[in-house]
């Protein structure tokens, strides 16, 4: 029995990799499918805004809250903005919209291309000589690529917005003071590696989410395991990935 799962383990991973390294064969093919790229860059990107917006300036002024007793304790509330900015920017705000994405977009890929699979339009346009890889999955892939990264810098925008908001519940800390220390703290070390790891966060929610619904079966069954599967592996590939990127980063720092 444990042969077979590690078996089906490998077989899957094997699968998945395929799959990912298509991508690159088929990005550079034409035909290039312009529009449905834009079109899928307006339904990842901007009705995954609001969402993610509200989520960053709660979470901003949250962590701002809860850590101000501690900071207070040891004499350094002072060092509130530089603290809050620093944990937002490196690491909260990217993983957390990259969470939300993976939840809201990868779902959402992964039901509508099974419910494709199931209902045999994928099939359809490989018979009538469309491209169903190049014009379903590589423009899902590319969209949730470019915009991720977007979004996680807008949600770090908002994040600090709502932490200045979380400073002047208990004090008062003015807007020019606040946004000083914020860029004072953050360097381009803070600012790079956050922004390149969001592409690998979108480009890995993008890939599960169309695997999962381009290799569905078994009716609608198959469909909300699809959107399940894709949403539990690419949330358990993003924290693979920051790990890695975070000990990248430390490595550098130390050279």
């Amino acid at each position: 029995m444990n042969k077979s799962v590690f078996q089906n383990f490998l077989n899957e991973t094997g699968d998945i990799s395929r799959f990912a390294l298509r991508f690159f064969r088929e990005i550079f093919k034409p035909r290039f499918e312009l529009a449905e790229f834009l079109r899928q860059c307006y339904y990842i990107g901007y009705r995954s805004l609001p969402l993610v917006a509200i989520t960053a300036f709660i979470m901003g002024l949250v962590i701002t809250i809860q850590s101000r007793p501690t900071l207070v304790e040891f004499g350094a509330a002072a060092w509130l903005p530089k603290m809050v900015s620093v944990s937002l920017i490196r690491e909260i705000a990217p993983v957390i919209t990259a969470l939300i994405c993976a939840g809201k977009i990868g779902s959402g890929i992964g039901a509508e291309l099974g419910s494709m699979k199931v209902t045999e339009q994928i099939d359809a346009m490989d018979v009538s000589g469309t491209n169903p890889y190049k014009f379903l999955v590589v423009t899902r892939v590319m969209a949730t690529t470019l915009m991720v990264p977007i979004l996680a810098i807008l949600a770090s925008t908002v994040s600090l917005y709502g932490g200045y908001l979380g400073a002047n519940i208990h004090g008062i800390v003015s807007w020019k003071l606040f946004w000083n220390q914020v860029f004072d703290t953050i360097t381009f070390g803070d600012l790079l590696p956050a922004i390149i790891k969001t592409f690998f966060f979108g480009y890995i929610i993008g890939i599960i989410g169309c695997y999962m619904g381009y290799n569905s079966n078994k009716g609608t069954e198959g469909v909300g395991r699809s959107a399940n599967s894709a949403v539990v592996i690419s949330s358990l590939l993003l924290f693979v990935i920051d790990l890695i990127a975070v000990q990248i980063t430390d490595v550098l720092n130390l050279n």
